[in-house]
């Protein structure tokens, strides 16, 4: 068994495990950090790897939210079952777009999009969509604000019968019509599954694109994280099982290296992936996604350079 590709595995499993969640997009993390870490194994099992690594990264959701998404919990009451019978059906109906779309042009996504060029270019549209989605909503929460103050009495005294407005908070940043993972109705998953679609094209980012689809359709940051995490358990244990049904039947067979280094892949992009849900979901509740959409748009054009500049003069690209 080779250390080294153990090591490298590793590595893998890290850069998965953080950008899967973030919205910054694995994908164009991944096509990147291949041009630098090769790995002695056969084009096809490579492939596979990069996709199956997603498996540590699912199950780390499905290990925080066991009890959310586990409509059999002997906690839950009939209630508390039926709403999470009712939670797994808009995941479902979320994934059905992606499905209906993305499996007859994944073959055909994977010839002709995956390069550094398509990456690039998703990489800054959708960076700059992050800054004009929150400045909108920082301005909408102005508005709502300025009306809030208006609505409030003068000098602090009110008129008979009239009940005092309360003043939003300072830090209230994370705001929407829709604040509880339960008030999405199936119109919204739809919606939101609907923008999932547009992950198709590398570089966009499948939580990014949730995300700016709950945001869109009126969803608090947190609660677009949230659903997004739960869409993704369909989707990536989908599209793993695929590769890995495609790679079988391809008559390939892995030996104990690759074994290995599928191993260490699946457990450090598990663990990872731990502490980056942990890290957003405190980080959403307090900040916007501007931060993120400048790294996307500094990480295009990285990528672009490096594609049209750095790599052919190193002989990489």
């Amino acid at each position: 068994m080779d250390i080294l590709d153990l090591i490298k595995s590793a590595f893998l499993g890290l850069v998965e495990g953080i950008t899967e969640w973030l919205p910054i997009s694995s994908t164009g993390h991944m096509i990147l950090v291949e041009e630098f870490v090769k790995m002695n194994v056969s084009e096809e099992f490579w492939n596979m790897f990069l996709v199956v690594i997603q498996l540590g990264a699912i199950l780390s959701v499905v290990v925080l939210y066991f009890h959310d998404l586990n409509p059999f919990s002997p906690s839950k009451g009939a209630e508390g079952r039926r709403a999470t019978w009712t939670l797994w059906g808009k995941i479902i109906l979320g994934c059905i777009p992606a499905a209906v779309i993305g499996l007859p042009l994944n073959d055909f996504m994977d010839e002709h999009f995956y390069n550094g060029y398509v990456v690039a270019v998703a990489l800054v549209v959708y960076g700059i969509a992050f800054i004009i989605i929150e400045n909108w909503r920082a301005h909408k929460r102005s508005e709502r604000a300025l009306g809030v103050r208006m609505q409030a009495p003068k000098h602090g005294r009110h008129f008979a019968g009239a009940a005092p407005v309360a003043q939003p908070a300072d830090d209230d940043t994370d705001f929407g019509r829709i604040t509880r993972i339960e008030d999405i109705s199936w119109k919204t998953a739809f919606g939101i599954g609907c923008f999932q679609v547009l992950s198709l094209v590398p570089g966009t980012s499948r939580s990014g694109s949730t995300i700016i689809g709950g945001l869109l359709l009126g969803t608090t940051r947190s609660v677009a994280a949230k659903f997004t995490f739960y869409l993704a358990i369909p989707v990536m244990f989908g599209a793993s099982l695929l590769k890995v049904v495609k790679f079988l039947l391809g008559g390939a067979a892995m030996g104990a290296n690759e074994w290995g280094i599928m191993i260490v892949g699946l457990v450090v992009a598990f663990v990872t992936s731990l502490l980056a849900i942990r890290w957003l979901t405190g980080f959403v509740r307090r900040h916007d996604f501007k931060v993120f959409g400048w790294y996307r748009i500094v990480l295009g054009v990285l990528v672009l350079a490096f594609f049209l500049f750095i790599g052919p003069a190193l002989g990489l690209a």
